[in-house]
Parts: structure tokens; sequence; C-alpha cells
């Protein structure tokens, strides 16, 4: 049986005649892992969906060879390529929620690929379905498999697919972003199952913006930018001691390498001259929740506790953060606290004031109309959270209208707060689909400080960003804090994002605060046997051990 080696030479992809990618050539061995790192427009997704036969509407492939197990791809039948698919090479697409079908269980997508490609007995199909999610590490994968795909959180969505393409046992797995949305111990698991394909001699094709993940899994990185490689070679070279100036800014924009307050992206702090003193410990409690509780009916009909006697205040220009795994509750309480959801016991209060709870607690809707523009939120994805027919500058008065802002006034205050998110004043007639992630989420931000609030709650608000833009984001939220004085809930599962904005942080599990801890405490000495695991499950760089400190487990600390 001959190898089954991937060979990419001179590959260039132009869409109307414009390069996307020039000139990519790699060898990938069995039992390899080549990893394609850069940033958005890079052309590594285009690179990936080239190689199974999708690179989209109106490409143009070309290459001196582009070769799999000896097949020429670029002579391949759309028949040739639906037998390959799956079977040859298995492929990991980074949008979950568009790649599965939306009305269909999770659960009979994996099915069908199995059964397309004649794998096992109704039966043994059955079993292999569940021992997939199994893998992969979907709880309750009975249960998972019978959802659609819109029913399931994020995290879980992303490990279905990925259960989706290990199916059949493909000798090659092309992965986009695969551990994007999870959190550090599902995607130390979903690691664990990507390095299980090159111990059994396949082959991996990784694209990641997440350079520790790369870390763990490349033999050779291959850094792209505007189309070109500008650097490769052995992981431990290109990660350790990289040679063009681009990688070292990628290399530099990792939060966990930094602690607060230091800048992880060279863009200037044009807001420094305005920052206000750094509040204290001590400065004003801005929101309080007092032991929150929330119940949710499951598809199954079983009653389960989501969230459970959380309690904690976030103080005027600080940090909180809350972390933990896909449903340990972390959305539910920000959806508390925002007055979006009822909790069914504890309540809130908001600048002194009662912002929900239950029985006499309870605040009718009319009632927090008076202060909500001093609470906002950004989420995590801000496509789904614009109207596709406005423009940025529509998006934003509509904010302003809500925050009483006149008519006559809202030209200048639009100008002001795209300059605040440095962005230039002409996207005020551009839509959002028109825009980069990079920029779509400013205005989300320009749109959270529009109402000039006193809180914004930050629902996972760079997770989707590749890691330079998520540098210019973080960097955007520290000037804006220092300047206008903000206090932030910032909630994510991504511990080095959490430590470098932090000031004290909550640990939840299975809608429990485990945890809570001034962040560096929290970070040099958890005391909690979940956070050691959580902090212990996080990837990291070559010679970057140091940066985030796990104590040994000692048996009289376990609770």
């Amino acid at each position: 049986m001959r190898a089954k080696h991937l060979i990419v030479k001179d590959l260039s992809i132009e869409f109307a005649g414009q390069p996307v990618v020039r000139n990519l050539s790699f060898t990938l061995a069995p039992g390899k892992t080549v990893a394609l790192v850069g940033e958005s427009g890079s052309g590594k997704s285009v690179t990936a969906r080239s190689l199974i036969g999708l690179p989209g509407i109106g490409a143009r492939v070309t290459a001196s060879t582009l070769t799999y197990d000896g097949l020429d791809l670029l002579s391949l039948s759309e028949r040739g390529w639906r037998a390959l698919r799956g079977k040859g090479i298995g492929f990991v697409l980074q949008d979950a929620l568009v790649s599965l079908d939306p009305v269909r269980p999770v659960g009979k997508e994996i099915l069908e690929a199995l059964k397309v490609h004649g794998w096992g007995d109704r039966r043994s199909r059955a079993e292999r379905v569940i021992e997939l999610l199994e893998k992969v590490g979907v709880p309750e994968p009975q249960l998972r498999a019978r959802q659609r795909p819109d029913q399931l959180s994020g995290g879980l969505r992303q490990r279905a697919l990925i259960a989706c393409a290990l199916a059949l046992s493909p000798g090659l797995v092309i992965a986009d972003e695969p551990t994007t949305a999870l959190d550090a111990t599902v995607q130390a698991q979903i690691l664990e199952v990507l390095q299980e394909i090159k111990a059994r001699g396949d082959s991996l094709l990784i694209i990641s913006h997440d350079l520790a993940v790369v870390a763990q899994l490349a033999d050779e990185v291959l850094v792209l930018r505007h189309g070109e490689v500008v650097e490769q070679g052995p992981m431990d070279q290109v990660l350790r001691n990289p040679h063009h100036a681009y990688t070292r800014a990628l290399l530099d924009a990792v939060p966990a390498e930094h602690a607060r307050g230091t800048r992880l992206s060279p863009e200037p702090s044009t807001l420094a001259a305005h920052a206000q003193p750094r509040p204290g410990i001590n400065s004003p409690v801005l929101l309080k929740a007092s032991q929150l509780g929330k119940r949710y009916i499951g598809p199954d009909k079983q009653s389960r506790q989501v969230v459970d006697d959380v309690s904690f205040e976030l103080r005027a220009g600080r940090t909180l953060g809350i972390v933990g795994e896909s449903g340990s509750g972390k959305t539910t309480v920000a959806r508390i606290v925002l007055g979006l959801l009822e909790p069914d016991a504890g309540q809130v209060k908001f600048l002194d004031q009662p912002w929900t709870g239950v029985g006499n607690s309870r605040v009718a809707e009319r009632e927090r109309r008076l202060y909500r523009r001093n609470i906002s939120v950004i989420y995590q994805d801000p496509l789904s959270s614009f109207d596709p027919r406005w423009s940025v500058g529509q998006i934003l008065a509509d904010a302003l209208d809500v925050a009483g802002i006149a008519a006559d006034q809202q030209s200048a205050r639009i100008a002001q707060l795209l300059d605040q998110v440095r962005l230039p004043t002409a996207l005020a007639l551009t839509r959002p689909l028109q825009l980069s992630g990079g920029q779509r989420q400013r205005v989300t931000i320009a749109r959270a400080i529009a109402s000039n609030p006193k809180v914004i709650i930050c629902d996972e608000p760079v997770s989707a960003l590749d890691i330079s833009v998520q540098a210019q984001v973080l960097d955007l939220l520290a000037d804006l804090q220092a300047s206008l004085g903000l206090a932030y809930l910032f909630i994510s599962h991504d511990l080095g994002v959490i430590r470098h904005v932090s000031d004290e942080v909550l640990v939840m599990h299975h809608g429990k605060v485990i945890e809570r801890a001034d962040v560096e405490s929290l970070f040099q000495n958890p005391q909690h046997e979940y956070t050691r695991r959580l902090l212990g499950a996080v990837p990291r760089l070559p010679g970057s051990g140091s940066k985030l400190v796990v104590p040994p487990l000692e048996p009289e600390s376990a609770v």
C-alpha cells in the first residue's frame, strides 16, 4: 500500500483575474501536520477549499503539481470529488452553523455521511454516530444526536462538525479553525482527537489563528499574508525563532503572553491622553447580582438547573471576567444581567435600583427603560445583531434614537463614535456585509458606547477574530475603559483573553461559581480542582510554559 502524500507545488488561485493565492508549495506526508496561519484575507481558507474541489464560484485554480494519493486533483470530475470527499479527505469547515443542515438533527447528518459511502449497516451506523459524538466530547450524545444545529451551542455544533469529518476515518483531514469557540477543556479533547489522526499514520492540514493550537499539532508552518507565503519552516523554528516581522507581530498579539495594561497591537493609543485614574477595588458598585438561579426544560422534557446561586459585584471602571466551559451558565447570566431574561431565583440591582428578580423583586420593562442607556452589550457575532439593510450610520443613529439624542445632533455624534473606535467616517454609508470582521466588531463597540453607558456586557467579543484583529479590539476596549471610565462584565472561554483584560475572575461550572479571585491570584494559585484542570488544558506557545502557572493538585485541595 503506497503512502498517501498530498503534494502542492506552485498553487495559485484567482477570482476574476485577481490573485488571492500565489505560488504556494508544500508536501504533506502521512502522520504529519502542516499548518497555515495568517490574518483574514491571507488565502488560508480558499486554499483549503481548493484542496477539496470547492474553491468557490468563478475561481481559477492552477498548479504545477496538485496530487493526493497519486490522484491529479486538478483533473478530477465532480463525481470523482464526491467519491474522495469524506472517505479520502475529511473537511472541517470554520462556520458550523452554515455547514450543518439547519433542518436535520446532527446525528442524521453524520449518519448520512456513513450511508452515502456504504459504511456498515443501519445498527452499526447508529452506534458509530454515538461513538463519534462521544469521542469529540459531546455530553449526552444520544440526546444531542436528536437535536438540530440551532438547538446546540456554538461549541457543540463545532464538535458535531468534527465528528462528521472523522466519520469515515479519512487519510487526510483538512481542519479550518477546528477549535474556534471551544473552551479550554473541550479544545484539549479535540486536540487529542486530532493528534490521534497523526498517530494512526494519517495526515492533517490545519488552519488556525490560535498559534498555541498550531504549536501543539504542526510539524511545518506556513505563514501567509496577502496570498503569499512570507515564512515557512519547522514549527519550532517558525514559532520560537521567527525571521519575518509579520510572524513576530502575530506572536506579539497573543494575549496570554502579556500582562494586563500592556498593548497587544502596534496601533497607537489615541485616547491615552484622556485616560482617567485607574479605579481601585473600592470604587462604587454599579451592578450587584444576588443568588441568581435559572432552570430550563430541555428537548428531552427534563428540567435542568443552568444557573445556581450566582452572586457578584461589578464596580465602576473595572473588569469582571467570567470563564467556564460551554453550558456552564455564562451567557444565561449575561442575559439575566441585561434584563433580557427573568431569573427563577435571586435578583440584580443596577445603580442601586431593582433591575430584575422574582416575586416582589420583579421589575417591569417600563421601569428598566429609565436606566437602559446606562448598560450596553457587545455580542460575539455582530453581523447577526445588525439589520443587513441598514448602513453603519443608520445602525448608530438607531442607537442614538434609543439614547434620546436629538436628530440634529446625530451626524456629529456618529462621526465622533466612528473616530473613537478608529474607523473612517466614510464607513457611515457602508453596509455591514461590506465590512471586515474587525470593522464590524468596531461598529458594534461604537453602538455600545453611543448612549454613554456606565456598564458594558462583553459576551465573547473577540472569539471569532483573527489574532491580530483581536489584539486591536482588546487594545481599543482598554483605551475606551481608560478614557470613559467604563465597567466591563467580560465573558469568554479564552483564558488568555480573560487574564489580559480582567481585574477579578469568576469561574463557573454547571451553573455555579466555584471560584472567584483577583486575576493574578487565580492564575498563579487556583484553589479549586476544576480551575486547575481548566488552566492545565490551555495550549501554550513554545517557550511560554511559565506564563500560565498551574500548581500540582494536592489531594486535600480537591472539592
